[in-house]
């Protein structure tokens, strides 16, 4: 996934370079930011990929895509099958650790990561050494932008109200709340109008969907009249997975007003 040239930036031999600026004399060194795009963004909405980028590099960041990432094996841990789970984490620690940072736009990605990627190799020292150590420069995409480039300027423009869904992983395994509400505030035009229990599972919980589908159909049903109560014109998330769940139960439901926009993508002002 590149943009311009400025977002895979690699060596010959596919290692990560050195890069410095000169400025007036002195040398600063450039943060290198790896972004995990998600397998399902780039599949699916690659716009919030390169929305992400934008953020970055507007924030000062060097960012590296590495080409021949895929997924983080959440899908393989969540079903029980350990095996490919371990072999997947096992290529994203390989891909990303020579970098400064880890972001995903993706609580539920950046949290299995974090949270259970240690767990994955417990029976390999050396490794669960390695993703520790990933894991503590893993964040997610909003919390990265305010606590560490802390972005105080966003290039987005909205013009309307927006509610937010705080997504399971992202609150609960990484800690994001009031991170993407600070950047949503920095937004000209933008009203903010929190829907009742925002932070409610919408149902979606990857497989849990299948397996408890009626009980997945009712959260998604009360997620929805939610949004909808709130009035906003759009509904702002930081998970893909969530976003067409969401959007796709607004749809059967018979609206087709309101927006259902992944937060990358409205801070960049890539909304179309």
């Amino acid at each position: 996934m590149t943009q311009g040239g400025r977002a895979c930036v690699r060596g010959d031999q596919g290692e990560l370079t050195s890069h410095a600026k000169i400025v007036s004399g002195f040398q600063l060194t450039v943060m290198r930011v790896g972004l995990f795009v998600t397998c399902l963004v780039d599949l699916m909405r690659p716009s919030i990929g390169f929305a992400a980028i934008k953020l970055l590099e507007a924030g000062g960041a060097e960012v590296f895509v590495p080409p021949t990432q895929t997924c983080c094996g959440q899908p393989a841990y969540n079903a029980g099958d350990r095996a490919d789970a371990v072999t997947l984490a096992r290529k994203l620690v390989d891909e990303f650790e020579r970098c400064d940072y880890l972001v995903a736009p993706s609580g539920s990605c950046g949290g299995m990561i974090k949270t259970h990627y240690a767990d994955l190799f417990g029976n390999d020292p050396d490794m669960r050494d390695r993703a520790r150590a990933l894991a503590a420069k893993t964040y997610e995409l909003t919390d990265f932008l305010v606590n560490v480039l802390e972005l105080a300027d966003v290039p987005g423009h909205f013009a309307g109200s927006v509610t937010y869904h705080d997504c399971c992983a992202g609150l609960r395994e990484m800690g994001v709340k009031e991170q993407p509400r600070t950047l949503l505030a920095r937004m000209p035009g933008l009203q903010l109008q929190e829907m009742s229990e925002c932070e409610m599972c919408c149902g979606f919980g990857g497989t849990f969907a299948i397996k408890f589908g009626e009980i997945s159909s009712r959260l998604a049903d009360n997620k929805c009249q939610h949004v909808v109560n709130s009035g906003a014109d759009a509904v702002v998330l930081g998970d893909l997975g969530c976003m067409l769940n969401i959007e796709g139960r607004l749809r059967r439901r018979g609206d087709t007003r309101t927006r259902v926009l992944h937060v990358a993508e409205l801070l960049a002002g890539q909304t179309q």
